[in-house]
């Protein structure tokens, strides 16, 4: 409609479309949290890389070629949502 103008959100955005993007923390000893959340440093890893033939089609019943395997994707998905809950992202 001509001559009305564009009612504002009602939210608040966190850049300014700078054409480089936008973080969340500069270092990883920066705290951040989502929702309410204490802000809690960036998680780290605290499991072995998971090797790339854990999923090949020679695997096993499972679908790892040992139960190693296995366990280490287990573990490194348990890390992930507990750092994920930590931070607020995931309840």
């Amino acid at each position: 409609m001509a001559g009305t103008q564009n009612q504002p959100l009602e939210y608040e955005q966190i850049t300014y479309n700078a054409p480089d993007g936008a973080q969340l923390g500069k270092t990883s000893s920066d705290l951040w949290a989502a929702w309410g959340q204490t802000p809690v440093v960036r998680g780290t890893s605290t499991v072995a890389n998971i090797s790339t033939t854990a999923f090949q089609s020679t695997a096993g019943i499972y679908g790892f070629a040992t139960s190693t395997e296995g366990l280490q994707v287990t573990a490194a998905l348990s890390t992930i949502i507990v750092q994920l809950k930590a931070c607020g992202i995931m309840a």
